[in-house]
């Protein structure tokens, strides 16, 4: 299967963090691709710090509930704590992995939805997947990670006018 992967971080060295979440993810793996690395602005609460982010393709034989575990031992490993605060909102993490998508699988659980719900709003995941995955397509939608960003910001420009 080929897992589509975002890496963030907003504290700490960002770059050194992103770097040691992909050796630890390359090293489960094969088939391995990492895009451009995009900053921008925390997404869902506010802090001075900005995020890094970059995706990561990867072809694993591993069960996406399997990956998912693995993923947040990755994250504890490398120091990254709770990504949510006491009301669960969203806090700032030294590393923080998300499955943007797997294929063209579509998985609907309370512990795991794939293509990542919020792929559509978040720039950060459809830059990198743009690069990594061109023609990607969503498969409940058909759009390409271009196509949600052209959108995604055609609705921005319309809410700023």
């Amino acid at each position: 299967m080929r897992y589509y992967l975002n890496v963030g971080s907003n504290i700490g060295d960002r770059r050194d963090n992103l770097y040691r979440a992909v050796v630890a993810l390359v090293a489960g793996g094969s088939g391995a691709a990492v895009s451009s690395i995009v900053e921008s602005e925390p997404w869902g609460f506010e802090s001075d710090n900005r995020f890094l982010n970059l995706g990561l393709s990867i072809d694993s034989d591993m069960e996406p509930l399997d990956m998912l575990e693995h993923l947040h031992v990755i994250e504890r490993q490398l120091g990254s704590a709770d990504h949510r605060d006491a009301q669960g909102g969203y806090v700032d993490r030294l590393v923080d992995i998300d499955i943007m998508a797997i294929d063209d699988q579509v998985i609907d659980t309370p512990v795991l939805q794939v293509p990542h719900p919020r792929m559509p709003l978040r720039e950060f995941f459809l830059m990198p997947m743009m690069e990594l995955a061109p023609r990607w397509q969503h498969p409940v939608t058909g759009l390409t990670a271009g196509q949600m960003l052209q959108a995604l910001r055609a609705q921005q420009d319309v809410a700023v006018s």
